[in-house]
């Protein structure tokens, strides 16, 4: 394998019925054939019409009773971000991304709405249910479990604007919408396209990122559109960590082949693991429509993907590979000889090809009044995995031979979703129309773990990454059936209730009903309050039910044990997993003092009961408690470990854990005219806290060892940051604008531990961190951009010294993470970059 290193206007061009795919009524009565293309010149606000969160029509985003942020495509452009999801997460305060992750998560980074987990987000393109990643996030972290949509598969350049919905909406959408909806619209234009390059590199080196995109748009025929676009996207390896203490270390270097590892190129940062995952991403997407005529359109839209990515894991040592050989002389003397594989060391590489597409196509009109849309999408997301330049250390041992790369296995989740709906307005005698809305879904979701070659399953495997066992294989489905009703009234003047029930029946956890209840009332056309009460159940991802794997160090092995294994009784946590239920509260406030001025407020709660969490480090052998029920589940499991290692255990996700989250979102919005030009000036702040409320009793089995440690608690109530906000201002001024945009972090902490014995904590205190962008349109057609995110090259306080400081006296491999990775910004410093863009 080889890696490589707004608003909305209308025109006649486009019929307006065809503008949106989305799970609410079509937007337009049968026969209108009116054409809408979107002018992206300018970035989306309040004043927008929305479909996210309402099943009404011509609802702009600041008449909504939820709240919803759209964000329009020149918007997300002005970030400076590579990929949709960091461009999203930069204006939306409470959709935070990982930075970091570990292993295999550092090849597809998650994100999460209001501090919850990234499997409580409901992703919808054009209204439509997007299909999750088949790469599991298993190491700990506050991103933990989540397998979430792949953000990064849909090119930014064919994407109109965003509709955030930040609050529960598991009764319109589907009952994991717990957190919220992102609604991602594409371009439907029917003429013009535009060109994009962007280069840029992080100050202290590496994370070289090359983009080219493109997007066009066609009029095949009389009220049709066709969108085209595609991009081709890489980003290079950095590396942030600190030495190895084993690479220095005066005992290791006492000893041949050890004493080789000065005379390697790059000594002593040999150990590259904390840093971004190399990738080549290449991506399509196209969205198209046409009249059937009689009041009936044709959609269609899909996306395309292929990424090859590998990221650096724990260096090794020259003698972790050695084979031994005797041979006897003619006169019967006996010679003994070592050979060392690998004698200056190497450094496994995690690699990945990941293949990605979803399609959609429907059909959608007006009959009688009434609203109808029909539609089907299918998508898959399937990913090989690789490790490379390493080694399978017994099979060299036992025969002199091994393959210094291998195939790993497989991951496979495929999701196929159709929808009926349908909507119509009534005239009842109040003081605005009734809207009824009904619908069905049906869902299927198949889920597969493919096993590694026989080299990468011998013994313990690889190093660094051993093949997925035949016990691991499997593959797994569920089946969804799905109704609702939504029903919103305007009783009297200024009053809007919207109520809705949703009732599913999944095949493996049976049958559940959610509701949401939703009201706005406007005292003054410049003052409304709005609130909303709302339930959910969300059944676990077939992920967190059926992963398997050994997650391997230098000198750990730690297996990760389904739930639903027969090993888990050995260890007192019953037979699988059971859904999470919620409730949900919100109440705010939507003031327009001016045309001009807009702010919003939102406070929320969230309480989550049963919520599915990863365990804590549950430890076999090495760790300050051992319990002998967790090596015999590993035993039982058939999984096979590296007897060399000083610590083994398990990992493991479970219902054990209520939490409660509670917070507020602050928007605000003022652009100001000046004789020399203007100013958009925007404040976006939040407020998160999650409380464990209640953890399960820790079952006798563990011998005294908590089934949540200190690590899984802290991930959960304070890896996150307290409270962000963003403080922004865009400067046009003739043909240059500058676009300022100041973030402030707030606190976050995690507790860690070498041995589950003695906790350090690591803390990154509040950190401010500029962005800068300055445009220059050379002419109407011709851009030219230079901006800087990160722009005082700000990095995260490192780790708690004591906690480095043990790890270096046992010659710990983790010392080399000196950074905390939960950093919500990151640890490679600023990012710095130049973009040109050419439309037509």
């Amino acid at each position: 394998m080889s890696v490589r290193s707004s608003k909305s206007h209308h025109n006649a061009s486009m019929f307006t019925a065809v503008t949106f795919a989305f799970t609410a009524p079509v937007l337009h009565a049968a026969g209108e054939n009116v054409v809408t293309a979107y002018d992206t010149s300018a970035a989306a606000n309040l004043d927008d019409v929305v479909v996210t969160g309402t099943r009404q029509v011509g609802l702009a985003a600041s008449e909504s009773a939820s709240p919803i942020m759209v964000l329009g495509a020149e918007e997300l452009a002005k970030t400076g971000s590579p990929d949709l999801m960091q461009a999203v997460a930069t204006i939306v305060p409470s959709f935070t991304t990982q930075a970091f992750g570990g292993d295999m998560a550092n090849q597809t980074l998650q994100a999460k709405l209001r501090g919850l987990s990234p499997n409580h987000v409901l992703v919808l393109v054009d209204g439509k249910r997007r299909h999750t990643t088949s790469n599991l996030a298993v190491l700990g972290g506050p991103y933990q479990g989540g397998a979430g949509a792949d953000l990064n598969f849909i090119p930014v350049s064919a994407v109109d604007h965003v509709e955030v919905l930040t609050e529960g909406a598991a009764a319109q959408y589907g009952t994991d919408a717990i957190a919220g909806v992102i609604n991602i619209i594409l371009k439907k234009n029917a003429s013009g396209g535009s060109v994009d390059a962007t280069y840029g590199g992080y100050y202290d080196g590496g994370g070289i990122t090359g983009d080219v995109d493109g997007h066009i748009g066609f009029e095949p025929s009389e009220a049709s559109y066709l969108n085209f676009t595609g991009e081709v996207h890489n980003h290079s390896h950095s590396d942030r960590g600190g030495i190895d203490p084993r690479v220095i270390s005066s005992t290791n270097l006492a000893s041949y082949p050890n004493s080789n590892m000065p005379y390697a190129a790059g000594y002593p940062d040999l150990n590259k693991i904390q840093g971004d995952a190399e990738y080549h991403l290449k991506v399509a997407a196209f969205n198209g429509g046409f009249d059937l005529g009689g009041g009936t359109q044709f959609y269609t839209f899909g996306t395309y993907g292929y990424k090859e990515a590998a990221s650096y894991e724990n260096y090794r040592l020259p003698s972790r590979v050695s084979h031994t050989a005797t041979t006897t002389a003619s006169n019967g003397a006996t010679t003994t000889t070592t050979t060392y594989l690998y004698p200056f060391g190497f450094s496994p590489q995690e690699a990945s090809k990941e293949t990605d597409y979803a399609m959609t196509a429907g059909i959608k009109g007006s009959l009688a009044d009434w609203n109808w849309d029909l539609g089907s999408t299918y998508g898959s997301d399937y990913l090989k995995i690789y490790t490379l330049n390493s080694a399978n250390a017994s099979l060299y041992a036992d025969t002199g031979s091994t393959p210094t790369d291998f195939y790993d296995g497989k991951f496979i989740a495929t999701q196929w979703t159709t929808n009926l709906d349908f909507s119509k307005d009534f005239e009842v005698g109040l003081a605005g129309p009734m809207n009824l809305a009904f619908g069905a879904e049906y869902r299927r979701e198949i889920y597969e773990i493919g096993a590694g070659d026989a080299a990468s399953r011998y013994k313990e495997g690889g190093q660094s990454f051993p093949g997925y066992a035949l016990t691991d294989a499997g593959v797994h489905d569920r089946k969804n059936y799905a109704g609702y009703v939504d029903l919103a009234v305007t009783p009297i003047t200024g009053l809007r209730i919207d109520a809705a029930a949703r009732y599913e029946h999944f095949s493996d956890f049976g049958n559940t009903t959610v509701g949401k209840l939703t009201g706005r009332y406007d005292f003054t056309q410049a003052f409304a309050l709005r609130g909303t009460a709302s339930t959910g159940f969300r059944a676990p991802t077939l992920a967190e039910e059926y992963y398997s794997a050994t997650n391997v160090g230098p000198g750990t092995a730690f297996v990760q044990l389904p739930p639903n294994a027969a090993a888990a009784s050995l260890l007192g946590l019953g037979s699988g997993l059971k859904p999470e239920k919620s409730t949900s509260f919100s109440v705010g406030l939507v003031a327009r003092p001016s045309d001009r001025l807009t702010v919003t407020l939102d406070a929320y709660q969230i309480e989550v009961r049963d919520r599915i969490v990863g365990s804590g480090t549950l430890y076999g052998s090495g760790g300050a408690i051992n319990s002998p029920a967790v090596t015999a589940a590993i035993v039982a499991n058939g999984n096979f470990l590296d007897p060399t290692v000083s610590q083994t255990g398990i990992n493991i996700f479970t219902n054990g854990i209520n939490t409660k989250t509670h917070g507020a979102d602050l928007i605000f919005d003022f652009p100001v005219d000046y004789s020399w030009g203007n100013i958009a000036w925007s404040i976006g702040a939040t407020y998160n806290s999650t409380e464990v409320t209640k953890i399960i009793a820790t079952p006798a089995a563990l011998a005294g060892q908590p089934l949540f440690d200190a690590t899984a608690i802290s991930d959960l109530e304070t890896a996150s940051p307290k409270y962000r906000a963003n403080f922004g201002a865009l400067f046009k001024v003739g043909k240059v604008s500058v676009n300022l945009r100041e973030t402030v972090y707030g606190p976050s902490s995690e507790l860690e531990s070498p041995d589950g014995g003695i906790y350090y904590e690591s803390k990154i205190g509040v950190s401010p961190v500029t962005d800068l962008e300055f445009g220059l349109e050379a002419t109407s057609a011709l851009k030219f951009t230079v901006g800087a995110k990160n722009l005082f090259n700000r990095y995260p306080n490192k780790k708690n010294s004591d906690l480095l400081a043990a790890y270096n006296a046992d010659n710990n491999n983790a010392a080399v993470a000196i950074y905390p990775g939960f950093s919500p910004f990151g640890i490679d410093g600023g990012y710095y970059y130049v973009k040109a863009g050419y439309k037509f």
